[in-house]
């Protein structure tokens, strides 16, 4: 008797077909990556933008706060009625501490703009973070401070016999007041920025 055999050919995969399923691999994880740093790449343009309207804000406040001097219209021999901002320490001090941060976000423009071109560096992101909340802080205590003094020149002090002085010098509580809502204003544009930057960085 013949030994009957039978062979079966099972057909290789071919090398095309195996090299074909690399690259859509690699192409899933770039899709991945690209789409967390163009996600990024808009949390950072934002943030740019928050610092520039930050800046405007904290500049008007010492500008105006700076310029807010007023003169009364009569005056005698040896008194002339006038109102400024540094007759105030704390009001010297809010001109000061809102020159400083607008100093500071304009020197933080250069690390938001890293943040930009690099959407998925941590470190500027972390620096400014940091930054941020301490500018955040301070502009806090100027604004605070600066209210509560433009407070006490609407309203006066019965206890302590502090007249108002608003009646008076119109003009000058205007501009106090205007500057202090200038520097609130900024105190939020601050608020966002640090909520951005932590957004940022937990899905990172």
């Amino acid at each position: 008797m013949k030994n009957e055999s039978t062979v079966i050919d099972v057909p290789a995969e071919s090398s095309s077909a195996m090299k074909g399923s690399a690259p859509l691999i690699g192409v899933a994880r770039d899709h991945t990556t690209n789409g967390s740093g163009g996600y990024k790449r808009g949390l950072s343009i934002f943030d740019f933008l928050l610092r520039l309207a930050a800046i405007i804000a904290a500049s008007v406040a010492a500008g105006t706060m700076f310029t807010s001097d007023e003169t009364l219209p009569f005056f005698t021999q040896f008194l002339q009625f006038e109102a400024g901002y540094d007759d105030l320490p704390t009001f010297q001090f809010f001109v000061i501490a809102m020159s400083m941060i607008s100093g500071y976000l304009l020197l933080s423009l250069p690390f938001s703009v890293v943040t930009i071109v690099r959407p998925l560096a941590t470190a500027p992101r972390l620096l400014l973070l940091v930054l941020d909340t301490a500018a955040m802080a301070f502009n806090m205590a100027a604004a605070s401070s600066a209210a509560a003094i433009g407070y006490l020149a609407h309203n006066g002090n019965q206890n302590t016999n502090w007249l108002p002085i608003c009646q008076q010098f119109g003009d000058f509580c205007q501009k106090t007041s205007g500057a202090v809502v200038s520097s609130f204003v900024s105190v939020v544009f601050f608020i966002m920025l640090v909520v951005l930057s932590g957004v940022a960085l937990k899905r990172h």
